[in-house]
């Protein structure tokens, strides 16, 4: 075992030049193989990921949770990883982009690199080798010296045709002094499904998951010296960080709600977008959580006063969801009520009054639809009502990631406005000294439902949960 203090816990975060390199496969890999040693390992992902997380609670054993500045704040940071790493041996943080990749025009905030620094971690690059020879000695150098902060500790090579292709990689980068810990040859035969916002999740197919976990693993185990790994995870300097407690982020809005009102979270494979310490926070803000499964259940949990609807991918089973018209009427009928809901993104979508045609919850005056267009980024939003989330005039940190879109995009009372991106609704925003950005107003906020294509990270706004479960307990 390596166990030690939590400021001690030995951690390595895996990382790459760009996107398509191999870390997922890498990371995901590394957790499989070490947890098969014996070792309780701890996963986490850089950025607002929903999807390598289940593949990551998969080979471990124990939840995935994300590390995103931007929607946490920097000082969150290690807190939750030391939250996330209680009572492991070991944490694999798996990367994001490039390393240097981050929110764009912020410099490298939000990136690997960035994550790397706050949990003052080493980082393992994974390299696609392909198509290269001596030059990727020139790309591992620039990488370990463009930042003297980030301790570069180790590379794995990836894609490498033969053995002399392997020679000529593993000469031309020996005089850096950057050990090799792994080459892996060009597996084409694991394959992890996608779609059009990348991996399918786990809980979407997790016999065929299962199985090509348990494949990486096998992979790393061949491929990887873990041993040395372990050393560089080890070598990790202190972290001078106490666990994050959502009970402490709780107190600091007043303790507890009054009562225990019950709010449910949706799950199944239509709605599997989510993070870790969302139920954490809503437990100690008061609530007793329980789950459901809007693709099989009939009828909501017993005695619920507030609904959780996180993202996912409801386009993909519209018919199915439209067809369970009795849950549908039990949605509706609880937002009828007062119900508190919070519905994000695919939320958004199961409570319009359709999706592509396919009756929906008919909570919100609106329609929805697949589109060609992919939106993403990060969003620095602001609340343009009071609502069961955010008082008005509350500054919020988002993301949105999506191919849908909803007509009409607000409600009378929208739930956020942000500065809209170039391009967004046909018109590019002007910028430039004393010009305003345009605004975007976004998603619905009415009675205690509140809806918006807007991700947020609960744990970077102590308030949030509170206010849900007060909501919910008000409710008759």
């Amino acid at each position: 075992m390596v166990t030690g203090p939590a400021g001690r816990r030995p951690r390595v975060v895996i990382a790459a030049p760009a996107s398509g390199q191999g870390k997922t496969t890498v990371a995901t890999g590394l957790m499989a193989a070490l947890t098969a040693r014996g070792l309780r390992v701890s996963p986490h992902k850089v950025g607002p990921d929903y999807i390598d997380p289940g593949y990551h609670a998969l080979a471990c054993g124990r939840p995935g949770r994300n590390l995103d500045p931007f929607l946490v704040g920097e000082e969150r940071i290690a807190p939750l990883f030391a939250h996330g790493a209680r009572d492991t041996d070991i944490a694999v943080v798996e990367g994001v982009m490039g390393l240097y990749d981050g929110a764009a025009g912020r410099g490298d905030f939000a990136s690997t690199a960035h994550v790397a620094r706050l949990l003052r971690a080493p980082v393992v690059l994974v390299a696609d080798a392909r198509s290269q020879g001596r030059s990727i000695a020139a790309l591992v150098h620039g990488f370990a010296s463009y930042d003297p902060h980030v301790d570069l500790a180790g590379v794995v090579l990836n894609r490498v045709g033969t053995e002399r292709h392997e020679a000529i990689l593993r000469e031309a980068l020996d005089p850096l002094g950057i050990p090799v810990l792994g080459v892996l040859g060009r597996h084409d035969a694991i394959a992890k499904p996608s779609r059009h916002l990348g991996l399918v999740p786990v809980a979407e197919r997790r016999a065929e998951a299962v199985a090509t976990v348990a494949e990486l693993g096998a992979l790393v185990r061949e491929s990887v010296d873990l041993d040395a790994v372990v050393r560089i995870a080890r070598a990790a300097a202190p972290l001078p960080a106490e666990p994050w407690r959502p009970g402490e982020d709780a107190a600091e809005t007043g303790g507890p709600a009054a009562g225990r009102p019950r709010i449910a979270v949706a799950g199944g494979a239509a709605f599997t977008f989510g993070y870790a310490e969302t139920p954490e926070l809503l437990r100690a803000a008061g609530a007793d959580v329980c789950t459901f499964d809007p693709l099989r259940d009939e009828r909501l949990p017993d005695g619920v006063s507030g609904l959780v609807i996180g993202g996912g991918f409801p386009e993909v089973y519209a018919a199915e969801l439209s067809a369970n018209a009795a849950l549908r009427a039990a949605v509706a009928a609880l937002a009828a009520r007062g119900g508190a809901i919070a519905a994000e993104c695919a939320g958004l979508l199961y409570l319009a009054r359709s999706l592509d045609g396919a009756p929906m919850c008919g909570v919100l005056p609106a329609e929805a639809r697949m589109t060609e267009r992919l939106t993403l980024g990060y969003r620095d939003a602001v609340a343009t009502a009071d609502s069961v989330l955010a008082p008005a005039g509350a500054a919020r940190r988002g993301h949105e990631f999506h191919r849908t879109a909803v007509t009409p995009e607000a409600g009378e009372r929208a739930a956020w406005r942000w500065a809209a991106p170039a391009g967004a609704a046909g018109k590019a925003a002007a910028t430039g000294p004393g010009v305003p950005a345009a605004t975007r107003l976004e998603g619905f906020v009415g009675g205690n439902v509140h809806a918006s294509y807007l991700h947020t990270h609960w744990a970077g706004h102590p308030d949030t949960a509170r206010r849900f479960v007060t909501a919910a307990g008000r409710v008759a």
